[in-house]
């Protein structure tokens, strides 16, 4: 099969409802503290009754909005990050199991998606939060429980049309400027550059304001190390935002940045004896899941 999906077989299969012949592993929701990650390389999804599954589990609308995208990538790039989050929710137990394409999505009013829930008597649905990512090589999904999240990857070796310098004097705050001008390598200027956008990214999508209601010149990203452990923390200063927030920064699958950014539960503000946790699934939905914490495929950068 040709990398992707074309046009022409996407929308063959847009007037047909499929039933999967794969159950999806479920999975305890996450704990106070605990955020779990899942994420899927499209280069792995070869199979063309698999990406007919996927859209078959799509509302009529995400159907019709990746068969209006231009390109085979872009389209099966829409296609895996919708079938992601999906499936990535309707695994978690709740009263009764859940079919995917029974999920609905509702957006806050700076247009983050969040579940809309069905009103069902004497069922109280689950403070479930989750965020999505993508890049052409991956796609990403982030939950939690209980607090807001936004989460970004980026390719690792990331290029910019422009100067690094240029380009973060254009978008980042001085002194984020002025942590990347002090570095003497460029390749390791790039690499920090891209790690601060990660994280600037996921704190705006934590924040579900979008760049325009959150510009990134207006906030500050800073690593403080910890004296006693010599591990480095993630912090953010803004003027407008007076929440706490968590951050964790890792390298993923050896090819991406991931960073993930949580609102800190009111009751947890002075239990810091409490482990923050992360738990990451490599998957191809409907197919396969791998627990990949813990190896190689992992690499806690900072922010744990």
């Amino acid at each position: 099969m040709r990398s992707g999906v074309s046009r022409m077989r996407l929308y063959c299969f847009d007037r047909t409802f499929f039933h999967s012949s794969h159950s999806l592993n479920p999975i305890q929701l996450p704990a106070p503290m605990e955020k779990h990650l899942w994420y899927v390389k499209p280069s792995e999804v070869k199979s063309e009754s698999l990406l007919k599954q996927y859209l078959g589990i799509l509302s009529p609308c995400e159907r019709e909005n990746v068969l209006r995208m231009q390109g085979e990538e872009l389209r099966k790039g829409a296609l895996l990050a919708r079938a992601l989050v999906r499936t990535t929710i309707a695994r978690y137990q709740t009263n009764s199991q859940i079919d995917p394409r029974s999920l609905k999505f509702q957006k806050n009013t700076h247009g983050k998606p969040e579940v809309h829930w069905q009103e069902i008597d004497d069922w109280d649905p689950p403070p479930l939060h989750f965020n999505i990512s993508h890049t052409s090589s991956l796609v990403a999904c982030g939950v939690t429980i209980n607090s807001q999240i936004g989460i970004d990857v980026e390719e690792k070796h990331r290029r910019t049309k422009h100067n690094t310098l240029s380009f973060a004097r254009r978008y980042f705050s001085e002194c984020e400027v002025q942590f990347l001008a002090a570095i003497s390598d460029p390749q390791v200027q790039q690499m920090e550059f891209i790690k601060l956008w990660t994280l600037k990214e996921a704190y705006v999508k934590a924040l579900g304001k979008g760049f325009s209601g959150a510009p990134f010149n207006t906030f500050t990203i800073r690593f403080k190390e910890d004296t006693r452990t010599k591990a480095s923390d993630i912090f953010v200063d803004s003027f407008d935002d007076v929440r706490s927030w968590q951050f964790s920064l890792l390298e993923l699958a050896n090819s991406h940045y991931a960073a993930i950014c949580t609102e800190k539960h009111a009751a947890s503000e002075g239990e810091r004896n409490i482990p923050r946790k992360l738990r990451v699934w490599r998957t191809i939905p409907l197919l396969e899941d791998e627990c990949v914490s813990g190896t190689d495929a992992i690499k806690i950068i900072c922010g744990f």
